[in-house]
């Protein structure tokens, strides 16, 4: 049940952010890391309905990353990217390639793997502590210097590095949003109103937004939604390890069979990425006739309109034969 609310989590995910860069995309290239670009984008409504629809799927996914654990949660958001492709296709007049087939089987295949070796109970490794949360501030840190080259960038490069700050936010997000159901089943709702990560959840989930449509608004879904996809299970595993001890197995076949999973999750993810479908999902603006200016009536020194000249008469041609 967990792992069907997942996908439907991922669903709604990918279809709220391929509504959400067809808007964003629209948005003066001007408000790039600026607040001004979400202020535009509220008056959007195709992007208001890509927010509300994502809002569901984190809701749903919240709900999948506080009863799995984060090495088998994130791999299995992540096949929102195969949902954002199927709604891209008929937005974009493209067909579907069999490279394009072959990375959803791969990304599927991958997430299928990776569940497999979390459900083997084997002897394994455990060393996290949540005394480790700086580690998150140094994730932080990486994508703050991402930030930066972004900015320095243009194009399909800023959106790329841009995206993949976003990820890395999200899955410190991610870690967040299982801290705070924790404290739910443990305690009370009046216990997390009064503790940390619930608030640190809600700035990681804003910045996290605005760069995300930062990176929308630079290029093409294609170049920054790979990024994301990406960087976000690899923020969120490292924190599920690192901090709340999820348990590494070290059997050789426990390892073969997750180092299999996530080569080929991240295969699949290039594929699906580099999808015509995604790049050429862009607003179709319609060319309409410019209209014609009238040109300034003439005026004499003293002010007044000038009278029009007389039209010339055509000059009369003589019957055959007479000479004019």
């Amino acid at each position: 049940m967990n792992i069907g609310i997942g996908l439907l989590a991922a669903m709604l995910v990918g279809v709220g952010l391929v509504l959400q860069q067809h808007a964003a995309e629209q948005a003066p290239k001007a408000y790039f890391l600026r607040l001004r670009l979400i202020a535009e984008l509220l008056r959007e409504r195709r992007w208001l309905a890509g927010i509300a629809i994502m809002v569901a799927g984190q809701i749903l996914s919240a709900w999948t990353i506080g009863h799995l654990s984060l090495s088998l949660a994130e791999p299995l958001l992540a096949t929102e990217l195969i949902f954002a492709l199927i709604v891209a296709v008929p937005l974009s007049g493209e067909r579907l390639q069999k490279s394009e087939v072959l990375g959803a089987l791969l990304l599927s295949a991958g997430v299928a793997a990776l569940s497999v070796s979390r459900s083997i109970n084997t002897q394994g490794l455990r060393f996290g502590s949540a005394a480790y949360w700086p580690a998150a501030a140094a994730i932080g840190a990486v994508a703050l210097c991402l930030i930066r080259a972004g900015w320095r960038r243009e194009a399909q490069q800023r959106a790329l590095l841009t995206g993949t700050a976003s990820g890395l936010i999200f899955g410190i997000s991610d870690a967040l949003t299982r801290q705070t159901v924790e404290i739910i089943s443990r305690h009370s709702l009046v216990a997390v109103l009064t503790s940390w990560p619930a608030y640190c959840l809600v700035a990681t989930s804003l910045v996290a937004l605005w760069l995300m449509q930062s990176s929308f608004n630079a290029a093409p879904l294609h170049a920054s939604l790979p990024a994301i996809t990406a960087a976000e299970p690899v923020a969120g595993i490292l924190l599920g390890v690192v901090v709340f001890g999820d348990v590494i197995h070290i059997s050789p076949g426990e390892i073969a069979l997750q180092a299999a999973g996530l080569v080929a999750l991240v295969m699949g993810v290039i594929l699906v990425a580099r999808a015509p479908a995604l790049s050429s999902l862009r607003p179709k603006r319609l060319l309409t006739a410019r209209p014609v200016r009238a040109k300034p009536a003439r005026t004499t020194p003293e002010g007044e309109p000038a009278q029009a000249a007389p039209e010339e008469e055509p000059a009369q041609t003589a019957p055959e034969g007479e000479k004019v």
